[in-house]
């Protein structure tokens, strides 16, 4: 069950005047009693400054049903807080590029624009690079995050094939993940590595099979017997036929094979 804590921070002072004591009114638990708690305790302090009174810096609680806030204990020693000094963490000073003097050791320091530089990008900045630099549907970059490894498998993949990104991401998302979800498993642990895929999406860019072919090498892959593409193709006579004259020799023998129904056919 969530439950709302909020403390309020409140100083007056006139315009173009330092800021004025604050008080802090603590653990108020909605939204209502928090405008009624500021806007009591700006009353209270204008009212105290113009008696001549001072602000204490102290710790107040909002009593809901009197519409007021009451002190709890007062701020000004730092010993309320069992504020010590930590002789192992020395002070910590931070930096950006251009603040940064020359005379420093540049490890030894904390350079904002350094860490900054080396942050990782956020999901939806991942997305949109994907989508950028790959040409895929947005919903197929959400997907890609998703799955723990498959971006980087997807990015190996293309790099190792002539593919174009728009073909391979539908083997990654309709064929490769349909597997590991068949079968539980996760990207790192599929028997079909992104080289080993890229090589069958090589033999059908370059139309040595067909994608009927292809995805019946996708299955013998996956049984991971150590076996390349290649090889499963040619274990299987699963290549398509080159050779333009061969082909019409089968044509023309099958046509030769078969005269009657050759002769039907010419008369319809």
């Amino acid at each position: 069950e969530g439950q709302l804590r909020v403390d309020a921070n409140v100083s007056v002072h006139h315009p173009g005047e330092p800021y004025g004591v604050r008080t802090e009114v603590k653990n108020i638990n909605s939204m209502r009693f928090l405008a009624k708690a500021v806007d009591y305790e700006i009353q209270r302090q204008i009212e105290e400054l113009e008696n001549g009174g001072t602000i204490l810096n102290e710790t107040r609680a909002f009593d809901a049903k009197l519409g007021c806030t009451v002190p709890m204990r007062d701020k000004e020693g730092k010993q309320d807080y069992r504020f010590m000094p930590e002789p192992n963490l020395p002070p910590l000073i931070l930096y950006d590029a251009k603040s940064l003097p020359a005379n420093l050791n540049h490890q030894q320091v904390v350079n904002i624009d350094w860490i900054h530089e080396r942050l990782p990008d956020l999901p939806s900045v991942k997305r949109a690079k994907l989508v950028e630099r790959y040409g895929i549907l947005p919903e197929h970059s959400f997907t890609l995050l998703n799955e723990d490894g498959l971006t980087e498998f997807f990015e190996n993949v293309v790099k190792d094939t002539q593919m174009k990104p728009k073909k391979v991401i539908g083997w990654i998302l309709n064929d490769l993940l349909s597997y590991l979800k068949q079968h539980s498993l996760t990207v790192k642990e599929s028997p079909v590595s992104s080289f080993l895929l890229a090589d069958l999406l090589n033999l059908l860019e370059k139309k040595e099979i067909s994608s009927a072919a292809a995805k019946q090498v996708l299955a013998e892959l996956w049984k991971g017997e150590g076996k390349t593409p290649l090889e499963i193709v040619k274990e299987k006579k699963l290549e398509l036929m080159q050779d333009q004259k061969e082909l019409e020799q089968i044509c023309q023998a099958v046509i030769d094979g078969q005269e009657n129904e050759v002769i039907m056919m010419v008369l319809g």
